[in-house]
């Protein structure tokens, strides 16, 4: 009956891999419905089954891949990002998609669920598309965001999130540079490190 419990798992977790044909990205819209989709399904919990962490595995590599995470990591550090070596730069850029997947999406997941999603006409915006949307939370009322997006190959990818005119990748800016003037980069990749080791125990 183990072999069975555990043949099925592996076969799950195969399965349930991301593979590119499955979503559509080739559409702004499209690509923010699939990142927002795979979000609210991400479970929290601290019994959660092997299936359960498989399934939010899934969710979770898929909502990242719909964000263009080099981009995001190169205009958060700022002027920072030229300072340091590539190798220091990979560092930064692995927490940060690491903090997204164990931090920011189980966060937005508590926030998006069960709310209704009000998508309006994408619109560009220099080099980029905005797409527009408006959803009503029980606690913080109409709330706007705009996901801001580039196209990458074929498929688009976020570049930004302006939540009620705060934009995420100024924000983060925001806190990488107040611990960079008076720290070095081992310093902000040790508190990047504690604040996923805290997420993720």
């Amino acid at each position: 009956m183990k072999n069975v419990k555990i043949t099925a798992f592996i076969i799950y977790f195969l399965f349930a891999l991301p593979i590119g044909a499955e979503t559509d990205q080739n559409t702004p819209e499209a690509a923010v419905k699939i990142l927002l989709n795979e979000i609210k399904q991400i479970v929290e919990g601290d019994s959660l089954s092997e299936v359960e962490k498989a399934a939010n595995q899934k969710h979770s590599n898929i909502a990242l891949s719909i964000l263009k995470v080099p981009e995001i990591s190169r205009k958060a550090l700022g002027k920072y990002w030229s300072k340091h070596s590539v190798e220091e730069q990979k560092i930064f850029e692995g927490l940060l998609a690491d903090l997204f997947v164990h931090v920011a999406f189980p966060s937005s997941a508590k926030f998006f669920v069960n709310l209704d999603l009000v998508y309006g006409k994408p619109k560009n915006k220099k080099d980029m598309m905005v797409v527009p949307l408006t959803v009503v939370h029980e606690k913080e009322g109409e709330v706007d965001i705009d996901f801001r997006m580039k196209k990458a190959s074929e498929n688009w990818r976020v570049v930004d999130v302006i939540l009620d005119g705060v934009s995420m990748r100024n924000n983060l800016r925001s806190q990488f540079y107040k611990i960079l003037k008076k720290n070095d980069f081992k310093e902000l990749v040790r508190r990047m490190q504690k604040k996923l080791k805290e997420a993720q125990n």
